[in-house]
């Protein structure tokens, strides 16, 4: 299911782009799960060969996004994040039952062929 959501609203962000400004991206994530106290998890997004991180249309932002799950705070962590060859995602305590996070990360591979 979440597989058909974010395939729509990238067809609906691929449609508001003009043509010119469009280039086929590919998606890359890490994910991870934490019990209740468990003080901190992290992960890496592996950056594909010949890729480069795809910009949000429209901006020069990294097109990026966090989602989780339980009561964590989480984020880029910009000491290990260069956006080049390292991106790594990480969260704070969890403070409830379970906590979830995945960290999803856009790749344009058009320039590497």
């Amino acid at each position: 299911m979440l597989g058909l959501v974010l395939g729509l609203v990238l067809l609906k962000l691929a449609a508001a782009q003009p043509l010119s400004d469009s280039t086929a991206t590919t998606e890359f994530s890490c994910n991870f799960g934490m019990a209740k106290g468990e003080a901190k998890q992290s992960c890496s997004v592996p950056v594909p060969k010949g890729c480069v991180v795809a910009h949000f249309p429209g901006t020069t932002r990294p097109w990026s996004n966090i989602s989780k799950g339980g009561a964590t705070t989480c984020r880029f962590y910009e000491k290990e994040t260069d956006w080049k060859t390292r991106i790594t995602g990480t969260c704070g305590r969890c403070a409830s039952e379970h906590c979830s996070a995945r960290f999803g990360v856009m790749f344009d591979c058009s320039h590497g062929k």
